[in-house]
């Protein structure tokens, strides 16, 4: 008796990582169904930049302890969590840690906002002449990540893919 029950919870545990699998395969995502769910609104920025000639994952992977050294030195524990995924590190991730939190595409948005405050305050952008104009994707893009997703950890989750300026969806894109 302990046998079978074994087995068919192994089974249904192989049923369950298969179904996973299959759903992230469908979405080319390999993240879906393990950190978020199908982002039900993918998006495509247009960067106003380029990515730096010398970025590579080190400097990404640094960008994100940067990150989370900051997060730490915060009164407050963050409501949600920072990080790259990706044999690159090039898929920015921020995930609710907290019911509620980053669960509509609004909210999504006002967190890239409010990041883009952020952002504009750095170097990087205060040397560009423009940190009025760009925002943390165009940081984001410069630091050569592909895409960043947002999720409430749970049922929502929200994806912006970006493209540098000189890709060729974006040159079309913005001819009349």
């Amino acid at each position: 008796m302990k046998h079978i029950a074994i087995f068919l919870t192994m089974f249904f545990v192989a049923l369950t990582t298969s179904g996973i699998s299959a759903n992230a395969q469908v979405s080319g995502d390999r993240y879906v169904g393990y950190y978020y769910p199908a982002p039900q609104r993918v998006e495509i920025y247009c960067a106003r930049v380029s990515p730096f000639p010398d970025v590579d994952k080190k400097r990404r992977v640094g960008f994100i302890i940067g990150i989370k050294t900051g997060m730490t030195q915060q009164s407050y524990e963050s409501p949600y969590a920072v990080f790259s995924k990706g044999g690159f590190a090039d898929k920015l991730l921020i995930i609710s840690k907290q019911d509620g939190y980053l669960n509509t595409v609004y909210r999504a948005r006002a967190l890239l906002a409010d990041l883009t405050t952020s952002a504009r305050s750095t170097p990087v952008f205060t040397k560009s002449g423009a940190a009025e104009e760009l925002t943390f994707l165009d940081l984001l893009t410069m630091l050569g990540f592909r895409s960043v997703t947002l999720s409430d950890g749970n049922n929502f989750a929200h994806q912006v893919r970006l493209l540098p300026r000189q890709n060729e969806k974006c040159k079309k894109a913005k001819k009349p």
